[in-house]
Formats: C-alpha cells, sequence, structure tokens
C-alpha cells in the first residue's frame, strides 16, 4: 500500500484545492486499467508500463496529438509502442489510457505522420482523435464502441480453423498417425485460418526484440510442429485465439460499465431560438445560457437552472436514487436525468461535454487509468514471475537430455507446456477488471471514488469524523417549535404576526419563520429592524415586537417561566424568538438546523462496521450535544476552529494508525482537517465543480448512508481480489505441476489459462451490481 500523504499529481484528476497533501503515490500516467491482456499477453513491467518518457528532454513548446489505438488493449502494445516512439527524435511524454486505447504524444515534430506511419507499422490501427497542429484532426475518428465489435468474419473463420484442428485430432487419433499428409493438411488448415494474427503479432514481437506471449505462442506452435505435434499445435492456436476473443467481448463489459451513463444523454433538444421560435437541434450544439424546454417523459439534455414551469424529476443517473426530487424555478436539473411529470423551460449552465454526468463519467476513466496497491503488487509479481518461469522452461528443455542423457523431444514438449502456462493473464487482469467493476459500481449509485488507491483503502477506515451542518443537518434553519404563551390565544393567527414581520427580514432565523408557506402575510406598516435584537412593526394598529432573548429583557418582560422555556429550547441547540404583542409576550417560535433523516440510520451502520464516528462543529456546545443525541453520536465536539478539527483528525490517526481516518466536509472551511484524513468525503457534489475536483470520494447528494455502502463495497471489492489472486495462482501452481511430470499438455495448458482468465474477469464483474439501491429516508 502506499505510503499516507497524498501528493496527488496535479496534472491530472486531482486538483486537490482543499490542500489534499495525501502521499496515495498515484500512477498517473494511464496505467492500464482494464488491461485486457488477453489470453496470451504477457504484461510488460511495473517500470515500463509507468514509467514516461521525461518531457524534460524536450525544451521550449510542443505540440500534442491524441490516437486511438484499436489494437492497444494490453501491456503488450503499449511497450512496443513506448519502446519504438521513445526512439523517435522531437518525441516527447506518452500517456497511455488502455482503458479508452488512447495514446497522448507531446512533441515537437513538424507533422504527425511519421507518428501515424510508426504506429501503423505495428499494426495498431491508429486513428488522429486531436492533433495541435490541426484543427480539423479528429472529425472522422471511428466510433469507438464499434471499434471494440469482433466481426463476424472473423467468428466464422475461427469457426472454420476449429472443425479443421478437430478433423486434425480425430484424424490423428483414428489412424495412429500424427504425421500423414491428411492430418498436417488440416493442421496447417487450422493455424492459417485461426493463428495467422496471433503469429504476425509474434513476428513483430521478436521484431523488435520484445518478448510477449504472442510471441511465446508462436513459439510453441511451431516447437509442437517441428516436433511432429501436428494436431495438438493447431487445437493450440485456435483455443488461444477463442480465449483472446471471448475475453475481449468480456472485458468490454468492464471497460463501458461507466461509460454507458453518457448514452442517457439524448442527443437532440428543444431549443428556442433568437426569433422565439422553438426547434429541435443537436444538443452539442446548444450553448451556455440558451432557453431550452423539456416534455413531460423527456431526458433532460443537459445542465441547467428551471426557468419556469414545475415538474418531478428522476436524477438516479447522478445520484443513484431513484426517488423523484421536486424542481421548481430556479432549481438545477443534470443532463441524463428523466422529467416525471411537467414541462419546464430551463437556461442552460454547461455545454453538452461539460455536464455533470460527463464529468463524473470522465473522472472515473481516469480514475481506472490509476494503479491501486493491489495492482502494483501483481504487476511488480509478473515481472518477475515471467522471466522465472521463461529461465525454467529453457533449464527443463537442456537439462535431463544433457545431464541424463534423456530423449530430447518429450522434454522440449514439456519446455513448450511451461511456455504457454507462463502467461500471467489471469494473474495481471485479476485486479484492474475488479477495480474497474467496483468504480463503474459506485458512480451507478452516485459515489464517485477518485481512484482504485481509495476503493482500496476504504476497508480500512476505523474512524470517520463528520461536519455538522450540511453533513448531518441540512443546513438551512428550519420552524422545529411553535409554543402559545397564553392559553386562549389563536396559535394560527398568532404566527400569522410573526410569519408577516420575519418576511420583511433578511436574517436567516426570520427567513426560516417566513417559509411557512400555507400561511398568508399581511401588511405591516412602520416597520424597523432592532439590531442584535430583532425587529418590530405595527399590524392593524397594534405594535408588534418579534425578536430574540436579549429583546425580551429589554421590554422588561422576562417572567421566570418564560426564562425557562427559553433555556430549555437552548439546551436542545434550538435558537427562540418571541412575538410581543404591546409588549406582552404572547409566541415562542423556536428554529433549528434539522438533522437529515438518514444520519441516524448511516451512523448506525458505521457503528456496525466497526468505524467509530465523532462530530466536529464550530458551533456551540449545546447545539452540538443536541444533534449528537439525535444521531447517536458519543463523541460531539463544538467551538471547534479549522486548526482543533487537523488536531482532531491527528489524534484518530494516532490511535487508529495509518489509512484508518476518514473526514467528511465542504473541502473550504474544512480544508486542514480534508487534508490531513487519509480520505476526504464531500457530500451533495452533484453540479460542484469544486468538490467533483477536490474530495478523493464524492457522493453526489446528501445521503450521509452512502459511506458505509462505500466501506462495504470496499471490503467486497477486496474479498474478490483476494479470490482473484489465489484463482489465478492457484491454477499456474497446479499445471505448473502436472506439466513438470509430464501430465499436462499444450491444448491443456491454453485451455487452463483461458479458464482462469475467463473466472477472474467474470468474478470481478460481479462488482458491477455490488451496491443494493438505497430507498430514500422519509
Amino acid at each position: 500500500m502506499a505510503e499516507h500523504s497524498h501528493k496527488h499529481d496535479h496534472d491530472h484528476l486531482h486538483d486537490h484545492d482543499h490542500g489534499h497533501e495525501h502521499a496515495h503515490e498515484h500512477d498517473h500516467h494511464h496505467a492500464p486499467a482494464t488491461s485486457s491482456c488477453c489470453a496470451g499477453h504477457a504484461c510488460a513491467s511495473e517500470q515500463e508500463r509507468s514509467a514516461p518518457i521525461p518531457a524534460a528532454r524536450l525544451e521550449g513548446a510542443t505540440e500534442e496529438a491524441v490516437f486511438f489505438i484499436q489494437k492497444m488493449d494490453c501491456p503488450t502494445e503499449e511497450k512496443l509502442i513506448r519502446e519504438r516512439l521513445s526512439q523517435m527524435s522531437g518525441v516527447g511524454t506518452l500517456e497511455f489510457n488502455l482503458i479508452q486505447r488512447e495514446l497522448t504524444v507531446q512533441h515537437q515534430l513538424p507533422s504527425i505522420a511519421p507518428l501515424v506511419a510508426t504506429l501503423k507499422a505495428l499494426d495498431m490501427l491508429p486513428a488522429v482523435k486531436s492533433d495541435s497542429l490541426d484543427a480539423e484532426a479528429g472529425r472522422d475518428a471511428p466510433d469507438q464502441a464499434a471499434a471494440y465489435r469482433i466481426p463476424a468474419r472473423r467468428w466464422i473463420l475461427l469457426g472454420l480453423a476449429g472443425v479443421a484442428a478437430l478433423g486434425a485430432e480425430v484424424l490423428a487419433w483414428s489412424s495412429g498417425d500424427e504425421r500423414s499428409l491428411p492430418v498436417i493438411g488440416l493442421a496447417l488448415a487450422a493455424i492459417l485460418l485461426g493463428g495467422l494474427g496471433t503469429l504476425k503479432k509474434g513476428w513483430i514481437a521478436l521484431r523488435n526484440f520484445s518478448l510477449n506471449m504472442n510471441f511465446l505462442m508462436s513459439l510453441a506452435v511451431i516447437g509442437a510442429a517441428v516436433i511432429g505435434q501436428w494436431p495438438e499445435a493447431a487445437v493450440v492456436i485456435v483455443l488461444f485465439t477463442l480465449a483472446e476473443m471471448i475475453e475481449a467481448l468480456s472485458l468490454d463489459r468492464a471497460r463501458n460499465a461507466i461509460a454507458g451513463l453518457l448514452a442517457m444523454t439524448p442527443d437532440m433538444a428543444t431549443r428556442r431560438g433568437e426569433d422565439g421560435v422553438w426547434s429541435t437541434v443537436p444538443a452539442r450544439t446548444v450553448t451556455v445560457d440558451d432557453t431550452v424546454r423539456v416534455a413531460p417523459g423527456e431526458r433532460v439534455p443537459l445542465d441547467g437552472l428551471v426557468l419556469s414551469g414545475s415538474t418531478s424529476i428522476n436524477q438516479a443517473p447522478i445520484t443513484g436514487e431513484s426517488i423523484p426530487v421536486q424542481k421548481q424555478a430556479g432549481d438545477p436539473v443534470f443532463a441524463g436525468t428523466i422529467n416525471e411529470q411537467g414541462a419546464f423551460e430551463m437556461r442552460v449552465t454547461a455545454a453538452q461535454g461539460d455536464s455533470t454526468l460527463a464529468r463524473i463519467v470522465k473522472s472515473v476513466q481516469q480514475a481506472q487509468g490509476q494503479r491501486a496497491p493491489t495492482q502494483r503488487f501483481v504487476d511488480n509479481f509478473a515481472r518477475y514471475y515471467i522471466p522465472a518461469v521463461v529461465v525454467m522452461a529453457v533449464l527443463v528443455a537442456l537439462l535431463p537430455p544433457l545431464l541424463a542423457g534423456a530423449a530430447f523431444q518429450p522434454w522440449l514438449y514439456k519446455a513448450l507446456v511451461l511456455l504457454v502456462i507462463a502467461c500471467p493473464c489471469a494473474l495481471v487482469i485479476s485486479t484492474p477488471v475488479t477495480i474497474v467493476s467496483g468504480l463503474a459500481s459506485a458512480a451507478r449509485h452516485g459515489i464517485l471514488v477518485k481512484g482504485g488507491v481509495y476503493l482500496e483503502q476504504g476497508r480500512q477506515l476505523r474512524a470517520l469524523a463528520l461536519d455538522k451542518t450540511g453533513t448531518l443537518t441540512f443546513g438551512k434553519p428550519r420552524v422545529t417549535d411553535v409554543v402559545s404563551l397564553q392559553a386562549q390565544a389563536d396559535q394560527q393567527a398568532l404566527l400569522q404576526l410573526a410569519v408577516s414581520l420575519a418576511a420583511r427580514s433578511d436574517h436567516p432565523v426570520s427567513r426560516a419563520i417566513a417559509a411557512q408557506e400555507e400561511i398568508a402575510t399581511v401588511e405591516v406598516s412602520e416597520f424597523a429592524a432592532l439590531a442584535g435584537r430583532g425587529v418590530q412593526g405595527r399590524i392593524n394598529g397594534q405594535l408588534l415586537h418579534l425578536g430574540n432573548h436579549r429583546l425580551v429583557h429589554e421590554l422588561g418582560q422576562c417572567s421566570p417561566e418564560l426564562e425557562a422555556r427559553l433555556q430549555a429550547f437552548e439546551k436542545q441547540g434550538k435558537t427562540t424568538t418571541v412575538l410581543c404583542l404591546d409588549g406582552q409576550p404572547q409566541l415562542l417560535v423556536a428554529v433549528a438546523d434539522t438533522v437529515r433523516p438518514s444520519s441516524r440510520q448511516a451512523v448506525a451502520e458505521l457503528r456496525a462496521l466497526g468505524v467509530e464516528v465523532i462530530m466536529l462543529t464550530g458551533d456551540n456546545s449545546h447545539t452540538a450535544q443536541a444533534i449528537a443525541a439525535q444521531t447517536g453520536i458519543s463523541d460531539a465536539r463544538g467551538d471547534q476552529l479549522p486548526e482543533d478539527k487537523l488536531k482532531a483528525i491527528e489524534e484518530l490517526s494516532q490511535r487508529h494508525g495509518v489509512r484508518g481516518v476518514g473526514m467528511v466536509g465542504d473541502g473550504i472551511n474544512d480544508a486542514p482537517a480534508l487534508a490531513r484524513a487519509d480520505i476526504g468525503f464531500a457530500m451533495g457534489a452533484a453540479g460542484t465543480d469544486t468538490a467533483l475536483e477536490t474530495a478523493d470520494v464524492a457522493l453526489m447528494d446528501d445521503d450521509l448512508r452512502k459511506i458505509p455502502d462505500f466501506i462495504r463495497l470496499s471490503r467486497k471489492a477486496h474479498a474478490v481480489l483476494v479470490q482473484n489472486i489465489s484463482i489465478a495462482l492457484g491454477i499456474k501452481a497446479v499445471f505448473l505441476g502436472l506439466a513438470l511430470v509430464g501430465m499436462s499438455s499444450l491444448w491443456m495448458a491454453v485451455f487452463a489459462d483461458m479458464g482462469a482468465s475467463l473466472i477472474v474477469v467474470f468474478n470481478g464483474l460481479r462488482l458491477v451490481r455490488g451496491l443494493r439501491q438505497r430507498k430514500a429516508a422519509a
């Protein structure tokens, strides 16, 4: 696990405004997240994959070209490309994103033609996505989703190859002669129909002096043919090609697990033109401040603010919750959400590519490009594992014949089996597929995790510090109690007077009282604000005062009974306002920042998971204890300045150890504490650029229960990682043993490798549905 200090690379996802100095040692060079090191791609080493070509070798201004590489789906291809391009004069930094099959090149070339030619020479089928030298470049780039599809022609050829290979096996078995012309003819047909692609890749690897699985597999097939095992050579190449194709299909599911969210955004929008006429136009052409109309049942095409109309919106693609949210004028709406009821008009606040949904997808895609700690361990293991097995294969082929006079052919065959078994693909893809699936599952449920390092680290949380305002509470004062002080008084009439006075003030407490929508206001005359005490005015000729405890004292009306009531409310953390009629107290209105319905359940779930929960708030201790009592928190600390919160986090870190402390806050006032915590959480990040950029984990809505969900997902991801690594290594160990005692054949080795790869892929993909759907708290 990377050491705690969180120094995020500012060239990438984490521009940590809140001061995150977490040294999680993120690898921001787009190491393969879904390394589809398909059944047979020996993966490049950690150093080869993560070490960028130093940008310092290029002085002065550089140009940038981005390529979509249709055949780059594994570190094998990345290694080839890196080795070739890094030797070219004028080429600087190379950044690979295997998830999106993208290559970004910083260069000082007069044109990108040499880059394109080199990539084509490696049979990588490059397409230019963007080129800083040519503004028109990239417009004709192929549809990436279509490029992932395997054409029907390849399946037909593979089917014919399979029939030929099976025919060769049957004929050899029935005749007892593996070297007859019909057997050799059928085997050659199978190799040519199903294995030319692999042999071609093997030849390219040999030309570039790159030891990878395509070369090893080619060597195994040629070796089997040389020693007369023609039927087995045919079966091996067919199984290998089938494994690549099946695994590519299964890995596409992981690759596109989150990208499918973007498909929820409609391509067209109904926009009002400058002449006032409504027309349907492509959503990508709509600009900021345009007015768009959304009909009932339609998806919202872009981010915006409601101008007119009211409706309910299903925000599941953004927040993960399917309970509709009521929207009216002034409320934000997000691209991809579903308008369930009334039509409304909105003002666009972000272009299509800058929508909240687009930023979520981009963040997850970038997070997928960072290797998690377990993946780094596996990559380092594979770095030594492959050469070790190759050396073992050479020794198996040479030592028994040289030292013991054994027959050469049987031991060469065992060596070839060992080479096939050497493929570490099941092991190498076990971690990225699991991490990608976990990140996608979290995003679909409204939890944006900024990298595999946090997904793995979540299971280690042992303490969580919560800010109060906006986290445990709504962050907006609301009326909680209305108490009449006169036995025979009409409480509703008195409340109407209080609301009418409060409506004339802009004080937060007054705004909370005035927010009683069911009460109509009446005319107030001679209105005046009383600084630090409240307001006064006349209604129907009667003098009214609406103010705090101090105002009642100044009016000389604070009786022992009223004093007791005021103190009781204050102990509950409530702000109390008194309505006085002609100097006599008539009505008490208590206002408080109310607790979210989901907060108590969230705290209970965190405790059940073994996480200590404390509350850190700048409010007074009375308020802190009152909120703590309502949410089930035993450790609540009030009057906390930013430096006090930092000390609290440091205290928790000393008690629970490295990587064990999380902090939930707004990313601004709590910056020091968030920076010191191992994982920083942001609440209600939907539509908030700062929260999306700065938090390690962003909760897209205000449901605190998503944090225990995140911890459970982290623990499940860890369990799946352990399962996958155990499966991959276990199968390798079994077949290595079988090969050494002569009980494993070439086709069995390929079949075992394919089986292990598919098992770990599908096991990892279980995490895509790893979170249960939450019901909104009442």
